[in-house]
């Protein structure tokens, strides 16, 4: 639902803005002021475009509306690994067992849309293949900056689970604990929901032979190769939730935590090189290296009935508590809210992009990586898609 509210504002917004000279013609006489200061506007955003650079290696379209359509494939791996005291719940465990859930999502294939003004615009896509997901952008590009938001959320309820530790056989009678290692699929009855959000902004230090615009959202033209060094910064937020009474087993073996939320600002130094081979292609590439220095994530551990039972010390039958008469306490056992140390990350991308005449195709592909730790608790996220995308300018 938030991302539906999201993506009606933003269309309002845009709509407001992005007025085009033939509809300000038409409604000049209901409403003069409004549409002179979206012609303003307008005016103030096509000289931003042309201001301080050398076009002999930039050009801007005389056309500054662009559409576009997307296709996209996307895929995310969220693991989590717990460390727990599997002797007190478990007759036939001895000492810690170690319970890491795999959530590799198939490759997912979204479909959707861009439109945008002089690189000013937004976008969204929506599942049509794989997890179950949406997506919603908004990009802000300049001649020497740029700002771009990615939404993305889906769901699961068949994690691969990895568990080692060390159990006494069921025969025969007096036998030694021996070690297991084994990685299962777990079908939860209720799905692991993930939301994260990544907004991220640059400054470029040579925006007056070098575009970022032209290999991302093509709203200007790199004629010749150049190269810049930028600055950047980030903010990542993610939110993953699986705290349903009807999970009550797995989130016991989670170290008792049910839902997670992080939080993390970076900020780095890199560089970009736009490659011109030939005439209407343009390949770019960008490394920045980043440094985490906010790192808060915050934890809801949950009591049940289950954990009642495990932690009781007196021996039950397993069926004695079926799955369908699980039950979350009201009130979390505790919500841990954590700051952790520094820690380095990374941003890479990689763009191809072909045009000719006003009409463009592009591909481009980012990869980012996200982990935190609480106690005996660690989460790593990974996050990696392709943009595939048909463009006309208008």
């Amino acid at each position: 639902m938030r991302s539906h509210k999201t993506l009606s504002i933003l269309i309002l917004l845009f709509l407001l803005i992005g007025g085009t000279s033939q509809a300000i013609a038409q409604e000049k006489k209901d409403s003069p002021k409004v549409l002179r200061l979206v012609k303003k506007l307008g005016n103030l955003l096509d000289t931003m475009a042309v201001k301080g650079i050398d076009r002999n290696y930039i050009d801007v379209p005389e056309r500054p509306w662009q559409l576009i359509l997307r296709g996209n494939v996307n895929q995310s791996y969220l693991k989590m690994k717990a460390t727990i005291n599997a002797s007190s719940m478990f007759s036939n465990a001895v000492g810690d067992m170690q319970w890491e859930p795999r959530i590799k999502t198939s490759p997912a294939t979204y479909a959707g849309f861009w439109v945008g003004y002089r690189g000013y615009g937004f976008g969204y896509s929506w599942n049509v293949g794989g997890d179950k997901g949406r997506i919603l952008t908004f990009g802000a590009t300049g001649g020497c900056y740029g700002i771009n938001l990615r939404i993305h959320t889906f769901e699961t309820n068949e994690p691969d689970v990895h568990y080692e530790g060390r159990f006494i056989p069921d025969s025969p009678p007096g036998a030694l604990p021996v070690h297991e290692s084994k990685t299962e699929s777990a079908e939860l009855a209720s799905p692991i929901s993930t939301r994260t959000m990544i907004l991220d902004g640059y400054y470029l230090f040579n925006s007056k032979r070098f575009s970022y615009a032209a290999a991302y959202d093509q709203s200007a033209i790199q004629k010749r190769s150049a190269g810049s060094l930028m600055a950047g910064a980030m903010y990542y937020h993610s939110h993953i939730n699986y705290a349903a009474d009807e999970n009550a087993n797995f989130i016991l073996l989670m170290d008792n935590i049910g839902r997670i939320k992080q939080w993390q600002i970076s900020a780095g130094v890199g560089y970009a090189y736009n490659w011109v081979p030939c005439k209407g292609l343009l390949i770019n590439a960008m490394v920045m290296p980043m440094l985490t220095f906010y790192n808060r994530h915050k934890t809801w551990r949950y009591g049940s009935n289950l954990r009642d039972m495990a932690l009781d010390d007196i021996v039950h039958d397993e069926d004695e508590l079926l799955p369908e008469d699980y039950r979350l306490k009201q009130e979390p056992l505790s919500v841990t809210d954590r700051h952790n140390n520094i820690t380095l990350n990374y941003d890479a991308r990689l763009s191809l992009t072909y045009q000719w005449e006003r009409f463009f195709i592009n591909a481009y592909g980012q990869y980012s990586n996200f982990h935190h730790s609480d106690g005996g608790v660690k989460v790593n996220l990974s996050d990696w898609y392709i943009n595939a995308a048909l463009g006309v300018r208008f």
